[in-house]
This record gives structure tokens, sequence and C-alpha cells, in this order.
């Protein structure tokens, strides 16, 4: 690993004053906008939203950041204070999940393809093996494995600066030709024991239509 260089360069904040002395203080329309509970308006969004990220932390401080995806609106809102977010077959480390049961308090961000403005979601959670509204959350003939029930504690709509800056959105001109593939990048870092060829095989056609299966095949054994 590469030997962190000498920190003579950097000017570090290390206080709160010293914070709001280099970005200022927002407006109190901004300072104050965040909400205890969901609005139509958030209940809309969420029905919208095929994607989210999902934050937490240890109690040691240590942090992860998860992503979470299924059909538009694959959040159950269960009403104005609690919201159910469905956990699919995966590859099993569930750091955030582990994080939960030690430190219950997540935040999510909510995304809506095209739209530069997102929905944040602080709020305390709990791990749910089963709940009649399961049976709302199938997909593909699937329900989930659990889901992560949060009570809402702090709601609002986060502006668009970050998106328009990063043009997230505009794909005209976007290359990403230079980065390799996700076989090449499991082969280098992760599956050093399957061969480029089983990998390729793994992640190539029909992994899409795996995903929902309650046991996903291992590379090696996935159908050709």
């Amino acid at each position: 690993m590469p030997v962190p260089s000498e920190r003579v360069d950097r000017t570090e904040i290390t206080s709160l004053a010293e914070l709001v002395d280099v970005v200022g203080t927002p407006l109190p329309r901004i300072a104050q906008k965040e909400r205890p509970v969901l609005d139509p308006l958030d209940v809309e969004w969420i029905s919208r939203s095929p994607f989210l990220m999902l934050a937490t932390s240890a109690v040691d401080g240590t942090c992860d950041v998860s992503p979470k995806g299924d059909p538009p609106g694959f959040v159950h809102v269960l009403d104005e204070h609690t919201l159910a977010v469905p956990e699919r077959p995966g590859n099993k480390r569930v750091d955030g999940y582990r994080n939960v049961l030690s430190n219950p308090h997540v935040g999510l961000i909510f995304l809506v393809p095209g739209r530069n403005d997102t929905l944040r979601v602080n709020g305390r959670a709990r791990l749910v093996r089963d709940a009649p509204y399961f049976d709302d959350m199938i997909v593909k003939g699937h329900r989930p494995v659990l889901a992560l029930e949060v009570d809402v504690e702090e709601v609002f709509f986060h502006c668009a600066k970050a998106f328009l800056r990063s043009g997230l959105w505009k794909h005209e001109g976007r290359d990403t030709g230079g980065l390799p593939p996700r076989a090449a990048i499991a082969a280098k870092l992760e599956r050093p024991d399957m061969t480029r060829e089983e990998l390729d095989r793994y992640y190539g056609p029909g992994y899409e239509e795996r995903i929902y299966q309650d046991s996903l095949p291992q590379p090696g054994n996935s159908p050709s």
C-alpha cells in the first residue's frame, strides 16, 4: 500500500467554529426544513424510486453505505412514521444489517432517475424476518428474505446541486470504455480461483434473471 504523504501542506479544520467560518451558516428555512413524519409528497417520491442508498454505522464508528434497488415503489410505506426496505438474495455480507443490530440509527437517500433532487430519511431501524406486508413486496414471484423497518425521525428533500455538478443523468459524451468489466474486477480482486471464462459466463447473459432466486448460483456453477 502507498505510504501516506507528509501532511505539512494541509490546513485542517478541527472545530465547528472553523467549519462555520469556511462554509457559512444556512438560511433558517434550510436549517429547519427537516420534518418528523412522511408527507404525501414523500410517499409519492418513494413510490417512484427504484434505488436508494442506506447508510449505517457500528458502535465503534465504522460505517457502511449499501445500495438497494428493485422496481419503483419497492420500499413499502407502512404509515407516515414507518417504512420497510426489502432485502433480496445477495452476497450474504450484510455489513449494514450487522451495524443495525448494534446501532439502529440509519440514513437513506432515495433517487428517482432523471431527477436531480433527492429525498433523505433518517431514523431508527430494526430487522424483521417476516410480516404480512412481505406479500406486497413480492417481485418475480419471490418474497424478500427479510426487511429493514425504519421508524422515521427526520425527512427532507435535498437540493439538486450535486447532481447538476456531476451531470449524473447526462449520458451524451460519457465514456466508461476504459473501465474493466465486472468479471475482470472479480478475477483480480475477489475470485482469483476462478478463470476469466467462468466469470464472464457467470456475469454474462442470464445474470439479471437469476438475481431474485432464493439461492444464487456460485461462479463456476452458473448456467452457460
